[in-house]
């Protein structure tokens, strides 16, 4: 009985948290399905405060991550970014779509796919507006290349460091395994939208405006995530843990834009999305139930299978099971769970990035499979813009699938 009721509660959040009913944010339901856990003691207390603090390298890194982005955001860098990418394309709005998406994958790579759903889509949103062209492929660029370049780098995803844990591969190592695998996505996503959006990508641009100049406190912020960067890549290359070296490089970011601008600082840190630490840590402790109530035996079973079947099935069938799986309850919870399963069985080889690999490129299937889409939708309506869940699912249903297959073909 205690089992089904964990399944229970902890679905009915998961639910919650996706559907938002009320407008109510997802922290507010995953932290209420958390805290029910524990007040009933299907979840001890002590058990709950382990699996919070499990997350603790996590918290940092997104707090640091948050920062940075919100500085940028603060001083005009995204816009700067996308002013560029409007002047390179000198009239065409293909060309726009290609420096609006070689300016999404650097963004992901080197400040996480939530900077590029988040800061970037309105500065997006804005350029394109500017170039008077139809918006949508531009705008699912930003949410498409923000999980299919998720993985070029372990500081591109915090769900990355979730899967993997305190076994996060040191830079080297993981260029040398993921490094072809996702150019083969980042490509394959681009071609597959190339494709679907045939017909608006013909359309020419208007023409440009002044160029738009970043203030002294821009180029602070900007001279501020370029030494985060430096840092964050330094701290990957010799293995160790990313989130205090991201969280100290924030801090690093706000002193250097506040010598500039001294209101930057606590408007960042007030319009960061601080509901983000306590949606983790319900994560954790969910999982932690979860896997209390038998998710962790059913977790082994299909890893044991998963390595013992023929050469390279196994790596098919894990990253397309977990892949489709992070559409129906989020790829976070997908991936912790998937992630302590591996590190229970001592499973960091192969499979593990295969697993990996799936649990990042897989919500570009829907708009329900990453907390960094749900968040791109956000910022979408804020900005009075949509796109709905069937037009995100009919490019989805394309572009994840074939990515995902031309990833694991070079997966070595």
């Amino acid at each position: 009985m205690h089992a089904i009721l964990i399944w229970a509660i902890s679905l009915t959040s998961l639910a919650l948290m996706l559907l938002r009913p009320r407008g109510i944010s997802e922290y507010v339901w995953i932290s209420a399905g958390a805290f029910l856990l524990v007040i009933t003691r299907l979840l001890p207390l002590g058990r709950a405060l382990g699996a919070i603090r499990e997350g603790g390298d996590v918290y940092l890194f997104l707090a640091g991550m948050m920062i940075l982005a919100e500085l940028a955001r603060e001083e005009g860098v995204f816009i700067w970014v996308a002013d560029i990418a409007v002047r390179h394309a000198r009239g065409s709005s293909a060309r726009l779509f290609l420096w609006v998406y070689l300016a999404g994958t650097v963004v992901t790579a080197l400040l996480s796919n939530d900077a590029t759903a988040v800061v970037m889509t309105p500065a997006v949103l804005a350029a394109v507006r500017r170039a008077q062209v139809n918006p949508r492929p531009h705008l699912l660029a930003c949410a498409l290349i923000a999980n299919a370049a998720s993985f070029l780098l372990p500081i591109s995803n915090p769900a990355n460091l979730v899967v993997f844990g305190s076994h996060l591969p040191p830079l080297g190592a993981w260029l040398g395994t993921l490094l072809l695998p996702s150019l083969a996505s980042i490509i394959a996503t681009f071609l597959c939208l190339c494709m679907l959006s045939r017909s608006p990508l013909r359309e020419k641009t208007a023409p440009v405006e002044e160029p738009y100049r970043l203030t002294g406190a821009g180029r602070m912020a900007l001279a501020g995530i370029t030494l985060a960067v430096v840092t964050l890549l330094v701290s990957s290359g010799f293995g160790i843990p990313l989130g205090i070296p991201t969280c100290a490089a924030g801090v690093v970011a706000m002193v250097l834009v506040g010598v500039r601008d001294r209101s930057s600082p606590p408007l960042a840190l007030r319009n960061v999305s601080w509901g983000v630490i306590p949606l983790v840590a319900g994560l954790f402790t969910i999982v932690e139930a979860l896997n209390r109530a038998g998710m962790v035996r059913l977790t082994r079973a299909g890893i044991h299978w998963l390595a013992s079947a023929p050469d390279g099935v196994g790596r098919f069938a894990g990253a397309s099971a977990v892949a489709f799986l992070a559409n129906a309850m989020n790829n976070l919870p997908v991936g912790l769970a998937a992630g302590t399963g591996l590190r229970q069985m001592g499973h960091h080889g192969l499979l593990a990035h295969a697993v990996l690999i799936g649990v990042d490129l897989g919500p570009n299937l829907s708009v329900t499979g990453s907390l960094a889409t749900i968040l791109w939708l956000i910022a979408l309506r804020r900005d009075d813009a949509e796109i709905t869940a069937w037009e995100f699912l009919r490019i989805g249903a394309v572009a994840m699938p074939v990515a995902l297959l031309s990833a694991l073909l070079f997966l070595r």
